[in-house]
């Protein structure tokens, strides 16, 4: 059960260890309540006088023995226990993969490491638009733009670094998933290089999540075994083409609206088929998402208004998706049609 309960201006009582109930102190102030602290269980370590009745008790899993007895005459006094989970270690860098934009597929690691953040630097394709609802953390917006980059890469990893050296613990919110074109592998190299404690939390990727919001199955029985996942952020060579266009299977490429002209000519050199089907799912889980499916040979005259961010699927899996949608269509027309004769 999730509770939504306005605290503002009440007295919460946060029960640990400094260092176990730092993070649930903070998440409280941010909250708007008014704080007071015990940090032991035999009551000799607290800020200020302890308030008689306590509209909230939140209590942090320390692992001090002796909170039980405190705890239960709460309840017995009809106070509210709420339990919360100890503060990670301090000064570490988590690098979180964020799915593609929505928060029903963050993870509940993504989830549980914003909410032990003290800082998160975010891109523009995580679902930052909820991060104030996730974590009381300070929000560092670092992202890049195509030909607008207000904090470079080196200086993104210069900010994570010092952050952690200070005993802050960082998160970088990124797009999708770290190690798909998002060059987690270079942030965990900069932090192992400073001596900073980094771990990665593997998030959706949006070469399978994308298609699949638009109901595009990047393998499917007897039509494709395979799918090759391309960068479309520069042109490939024709020896790339080349080996795409003999692979079989589908290719998904991220981000490629800028490079579909060199993409679509590139593999007809290649020997692909004119009318290999092809689809552009722009802003997938996004507000305003658009598909727009063609033909290799016509899809960049077809795709001429689409913007990034969009993902490309190119194979006969896409024809799957006309059928399915078909299929779809017809069974929300006879649920359509159910609805209207009993409301008659």
């Amino acid at each position: 059960m999730q509770l939504s309960i306005d605290l503002s201006g009440r007295e919460v009582l946060v029960t640990g260890s400094d260092t176990a109930a730092r993070q649930a102190v903070r998440r409280y102030e941010a909250a708007g309540a008014v704080v007071s602290r015990l940090s032991t269980p035999a009551g000799s370590g607290h800020d200020g006088p302890l308030p008689e009745r306590p509209f909230l008790v939140a209590a942090v899993d320390d692992g001090q023995p002796g909170w039980d007895a405190l705890l239960e005459r709460c309840r017995i006094a009809g106070i509210p226990v709420s339990a919360e989970p100890a503060a990670g270690p301090a000064g570490h860098v988590t690098l979180v993969g964020g799915g593609p934009g929505t928060t029903e597929l963050l993870t509940v690691a993504a989830v549980a490491a914003l909410r032990d953040a003290d800082v998160v630097f975010y891109d523009r394709l995580a679902p930052y638009q909820e991060l104030p609802s996730l974590t009381s953390a300070e929000l560092v917006d670092v992202g890049k733009r195509p030909g607008h980059h207000p904090v470079s890469q080196s200086g993104i990893e210069e900010l994570m670094v010092q952050a952690a050296l200070t005993g802050r613990n960082v998160v970088r919110l990124k797009g999708g998933d770290p190690y798909v074109f998002g060059r987690g592998g270079e942030e965990v190299a900069a932090c192992v290089k400073a001596g900073v404690p980094v771990r990665v939390v593997s998030g959706v990727t949006s070469a399978i999540s994308v298609p699949a919001a638009a109901g595009i199955p990047v393998t499917h029985r007897e039509v494709s075994h395979m799918f090759t996942v391309v960068s479309g952020h520069a042109p490939l060579t024709d020896k790339e083409h080349t080996h795409l266009a003999g692979l079989g299977g589908t290719i998904v490429v991220l981000m490629g609206i800028g490079t579909l002209h060199q993409l679509a000519a590139g593999l007809r050199r290649a020997g692909m088929r004119a009318d290999m089907p092809m689809a552009v799912v722009e802003r997938g889980y996004r507000p305003g998402q658009r598909t727009t499916i063609a033909e290799l040979g016509t899809i960049v005259t077809a795709a001429a208004g689409c913007t990034n961010p969009a993902v490309l699927v190119i194979g006969d899996v896409v024809r799957v998706a006309e059928a399915n949608r078909g299929h779809a269509e017809a069974a929300a027309d006879l649920d359509r049609l159910a609805a209207s004769l009993m409301e008659a």
